[in-house]
């Protein structure tokens, strides 16, 4: 209703997507009308679609047991993904970044990932104290990919990040833009007294103006945008700006963290935001810019540390990304539109080439398991014990 908060529940749907390898290299949508009167049957939307093996431009991978307990799930689905560095201690340098590198491969070979199907695009935590020299070590190594902006406190394990942008970093900004690495930004203001629905639309005019007024050639990734402001920003700005958009700001508004009781599984920084603003995030993904890309922001934590008297802040969605991706396309009747956002956009931005081969996404019954066994506990997924329209097969 106009006006009103409505609790957005895409995820009761009795059809299904699955997602399998092709062993084609087409890198085109591939489409087949349901046929009419079919088992689960929709009338004008595709049974299967073919994409081009996608990316995950915003993922953590964290260490450890839990590195070693997400790795397959991701590496079934995406060649590759910006690797966030948020880790105790930080990623902070080249020679940090290139070993936590070495410990991904690592748990892939435990996984029996195959070390060419999937790779880890690495990238630097930015602290009040990173140096020029730093950012050209990054960039001189080919495998640091760009530099992350955690304003400090923000989120999780975000204590060391920038406490000021531009009195503290503003030599390491300008090596970046003189070097072509990309700023990837966590959006929000941290003070007290800025509600929590509001920090990404104040750190817009309070950070992003005046960042991009001093260095206007340098490239910025404004990631997870939950807000109408934020969309309108990015698609408006000039020069070099993209964002990422989670499955989860498509899907849901904020009523899903209260939908039965408190949902600590549906609790992310940023936060779930009003109708109206998922609105604006699945206009604006399903649309024809190509400043949108896909990003999941997928964050594993042991479900003890959510369901707690202080909680983390996370979505853990990797294992089903694209099944909940597709139903939000499917949704807004876009699902031509899937194949650019989640593989042609983000490597255009990046200067990368865009992936071989492909992924068919077909219609299966598929259900999301309560929770998934690691090392030490479990990780409930987003979504769990519900069934999805759209599912993952192997």
């Amino acid at each position: 209703m106009p006006g009103y908060d409505v609790a957005v529940v895409f995820l009761s749907g009795r059809l299904a997507m699955c997602i399998k390898e092709s062993s084609s290299n087409r890198s085109h949508s591939s489409t087949e009308e349901s046929p009419a009167g079919g088992v689960g049957a929709t009338p004008g939307v595709p049974v299967s679609v073919t994409i081009t093996r996608p990316d995950d431009w915003h993922l953590h991978l964290r260490d450890g047991a839990l590195l070693d307990g997400v790795i397959g799930g991701v590496a079934r689905q995406f060649a590759r993904a910006i690797v966030m560095p948020n880790l105790v201690p930080p990623v902070v340098s080249t020679a940090l970044a290139l070993d936590y590198r070495r410990r991904i491969h690592g748990a892939m070979r435990r996984a029996d990932v195959d070390q060419t199907a999937f790779t880890p695009l690495m990238t630097l935590y930015l602290t009040d104290d990173t140096t020029a020299d730093e950012i050209a070590r990054a960039r001189d190594s080919g495998l640091v990919y760009g530099v992350k902006l955690y304003p400090a406190g923000a989120t999780t394990n975000s204590a060391a990040g920038v406490t000021n942008l531009m009195a503290h970093c503003v030599g390491a900004l300008g090596a970046m833009q003189r070097l072509g690495m990309p700023l990837l930004v966590h959006g929000e203001v941290t003070d007290a007294d800025i509600d929590v629905f509001d920090r990404e639309a104040v750190f817009i005019e309070r950070v992003m103006v005046p960042l991009r007024h001093r260095f206007p050639a340098l490239k910025i990734v404004l990631e997870h945008v939950t807000t109408r402001e934020g969309v309108d920003y990015v698609r408006d700005a000039p020069g070099p700006i993209a964002a990422t958009i989670t499955a989860h700001h498509l899907l849901y508004n904020r009523n899903a963290l209260f939908r039965g009781g408190l949902r600590p599984h549906w609790y992310c920084l940023p936060i779930l935001k009003r109708e109206t603003h998922r609105q604006a995030l699945l206009a604006a993904a399903t649309g024809d810019s190509g400043r949108f890309f896909l990003g999941t922001d997928s964050a594993p934590h042991l479900k003890g540390a959510k369901e707690r008297d202080c909680g983390c802040a996370g979505c853990y969605t990797s294992p089903h990304a694209l099944a909940l991706y597709a139903t939000a396309f499917e949704s807004a009747g876009r699902l031509d539109r899937l194949e650019a956002f989640a593989c042609r956009n983000g490597p255009a931005f990046y200067g990368l080439p865009v992936n071989g081969g492909t992924l068919t996404l077909t219609r299966t019954a598929c259900r999301v398991p309560p929770e998934m066994a690691v090392e030490g506990g479990s990780i409930v997924p987003l979504a769990a014990g519900e069934s999805l329209p759209w599912s993952v097969a192997a």
